[in-house]
């Protein structure tokens, strides 16, 4: 039986092997096959896992962005101007862009926050002091388009994209560039002085127009934005344009002009302020002149405790309230991603700005911002804790007007 049986057995692997065609393994194939894609898709999901809409006021869109952060090497610089115009840059720019970088899981050692005191000479020593002590992206809020040049050119120089944060540097080679719609807040300026006109009820509007510093590439976006919205009542006759003198952010220089265009037009009865602290200065004035609430209508930017201060109590008609938690999230995830070497998602880049030095599109993350008025003031920077309702309602007058507009100390 052994010896019968043994060359069957021999010739059966012969005859597969020389007579048949192996089949593939169609379920192995097919496991593969899905296992791929699952790669794939986990991939493309960890691309865009983060988007321009995902930051809210816990940063907790930021953890997303931890498996980023350990492929990446080297520091971030953060470069912000000044602390005269506007208290924002340390209240809020600086621990914003701490917070966000802290909960994206880099440490302290991993990133540099300074500011220029207004020098444009301090910022670029900053620049090139942050890029030897190994700073591989930079992020700047450049004090004029011409010093940011020089930053973005001597950054190049040393391989090192520059980010342009809040302000863009006209002529720059910046590689990405995060703000606010600028010109929409402009828009929101517009609106927001054409309703309040019509809610305190001014007779035949005389109307100062007033801008920030001429070299600050947002004032001419602030001014094109409002100027889109109030044009047609200059030009229809419904209101009229007293005057555009030269612009600054330097509240002392805006309440000078102020006065000097209010002695030359004593028929002015309202006038555009482009931000918070120049509005202030011009309702100092009018104070000492004994107008009353409602009588003058102002605007402003920035939402500062001032700012709204003065809107609850009647003599400033809005703020436009730039969530800069916002900002300060997309610019830390815009550099985490380059400092990796890799491209941010599309669903982070959500705009493109244009350059209209050298006429080149800027790629972008651009947050909406938000017009405050009485109305909304609770449930916008009191909610959001920008500004805290215990210093709100401090102060003489300021219970009842807390009260009047529904806000709780």
């Amino acid at each position: 039986m052994a010896s019968t049986s043994s060359p069957k057995l021999q010739k059966k692997p012969k005859r597969v092997a020389t007579n048949r065609k192996r089949r593939p393994n169609r379920r192995v194939h097919f496991i593969s096959t899905y296992v791929a894609l699952i790669g794939l898709g986990v991939a493309s999901c960890a691309q865009a896992a983060i988007s321009a809409h995902d930051f809210t006021p816990n940063f907790s869109a930021m953890n997303q962005l931890k498996a980023i952060v350990k492929k990446g090497s080297g520091k971030i610089g953060v470069i912000l101007p000044e602390t005269t115009t506007s208290a924002r840059y340390t209240s809020f720019d600086q621990p914003y862009l701490e917070q966000a970088f802290k909960a994206a899981g880099l440490t302290p050692d991993q990133y540099m926050i300074s500011n220029a005191q207004g020098s444009e000479a301090t910022q670029l020593t900053q620049a090139q002091s942050d890029i030897a002590q190994g700073a591989s992206v930079l992020l700047v809020d450049p004090i004029s388009s011409g010093g940011g040049a020089a930053i973005e050119q001597y950054a190049k120089a040393h391989g090192v994209p520059v980010i342009d944060y809040d302000r863009i540097t006209l002529g720059g080679s910046r590689a990405y560039y995060v703000s606010f719609n600028n010109v929409e807040v402009g828009k929101l300026i517009g609106k927001g002085l054409e309703q309040c006109i019509a809610d305190w009820q001014i007779k035949k509007p005389h109307v100062l127009v007033m801008s920030g510093a001429p070299t600050d590439n947002n004032a001419t976006l602030f001014h094109q934005g409002y100027m889109s919205v109030l044009q047609h009542k200059f030009k229809s006759g419904a209101y009229v344009n007293v005057g555009e003198p030269a612009g600054s952010w330097d509240p002392a220089v805006a309440q000078t002009t102020f006065q000097q265009q209010f002695t030359a037009h004593s028929d002015m009865n309202a006038v555009v302020t482009p931000n918070d602290g120049n509005a202030n200065a011009v309702i100092a004035y009018l104070k000492t002149l004994k107008v009353p609430p409602h009588a003058f209508p102002t605007t402003g930017q920035d939402a500062t405790l001032t700012g709204i201060k003065n809107i609850i109590t009647g003599y400033q008609c809005g703020t436009v309230y730039k969530p800069i938690y916002l900002e300060a999230q997309a610019a830390a995830a815009l550099a985490i991603y380059l400092r990796a070497g890799m491209q941010p998602p599309a669903s982070l880049v959500n705009g493109k700005t244009l350059d209209s030095k050298t006429g080149k599109s800027v790629p972008s993350v651009l947050a909406s911002p938000i017009w405050v008025t009485p109305h909304n003031v609770k449930t916008t920077v009191i909610k959001d804790g920008f500004v805290k309702a215990a210093k709100l309602c401090r102060g003489e007058g300021m219970a009842k007007a807390c009260q009047d507009a529904h806000i709780n100390p």
